[in-house]
């Protein structure tokens, strides 16, 4: 049997390994990112792994604003995949408004064809991580390891249900009852509250549905120009 006989009978017998082809994903360039300077400007978003007691794994979603330091949403299930993530963020969209800019790692969740069309459909700005360097993301990183240090590491979980309930809970105890030294010894609530204006006041001119600031003086009442009394001089 020579090699041509050989090679038909092995495509024939579909015995030949097929090749694994890569996903498509979201080609983005990298540029450096600017402090959010108020509200809503820049969320950072990750993904925190657990498991039950039985053993069962699960994730959680979290969102936080890298300016007030607020925790906006932390969603636990075993499976999230990119549409389920776009829906959560759209819920938290419907009650705070869209941000300028978010900010997370590569993953497919994060890095797929699915986000990238939903970020430019709402035209967000989505600002994706060097690979390797979660430093660049360290207002979620920190986050998380406050989530994992104390919370998780000390919570015993038997159902899916009753971590989605005492994660909420504690999610409200840290925006209203926890002091940040970085906020001024504020929880992240009252500082969001008290820098609520800045980012309508640095956008309201560019915002269609914005309200710019009044002027200070009473501008001069205007008409045509041959209304206009003129005094004789002398």
């Amino acid at each position: 049997m020579n090699h041509k006989k050989l090679r038909r009978l092995y495509v024939e017998e579909r015995l030949q390994v097929r090749r694994r082809i890569g996903r498509k994903r979201a080609a983005v360039t990298r540029v450096p990112l600017v402090p959010a300077r108020g509200p809503n400007q820049r969320w950072s978003m990750d993904f925190v792994h657990d498991a039950l007691s039985d053993g069962r794994r699960f994730r959680i979603l979290a969102v936080v604003d890298d300016y007030t330091r607020e925790n906006l949403c932390l969603v636990a299930d075993t499976s999230l995949p990119g549409g389920r993530v776009i829906r959560e963020l759209e819920a938290v969209i419907a009650r705070r408004g869209l941000p300028r800019q978010c900010v997370s790692d590569n993953g497919p969740e994060f890095n797929g064809l699915a986000m990238l069309g939903w970020a430019q459909g709402h035209g967000l700005d989505w600002h994706y991580i060097d690979p390797g360097k979660p430093q660049q993301n360290a207002f979620i990183e920190s986050f998380n390891g406050r989530l994992r240090d104390e919370f998780l590491n000390e919570t015993l979980f038997t159902r899916l249900a009753q971590a989605r309930v005492e994660l909420e809970e504690w999610r409200r105890d840290y925006n209203t009852e926890r002091p940040h030294s970085a906020l001024g010894n504020l929880t992240p609530l009252a500082y969001a509250a008290r820098n609520a204006s800045v980012p309508q006041q640095a956008g309201a001119l560019r915002i269609p549905e914005g309200f710019a600031p009044r002027p200070v003086a009473t501008p001069d009442l205007t008409g045509p120009n041959d209304e206009r009394i003129l005094l004789p001089a002398g």
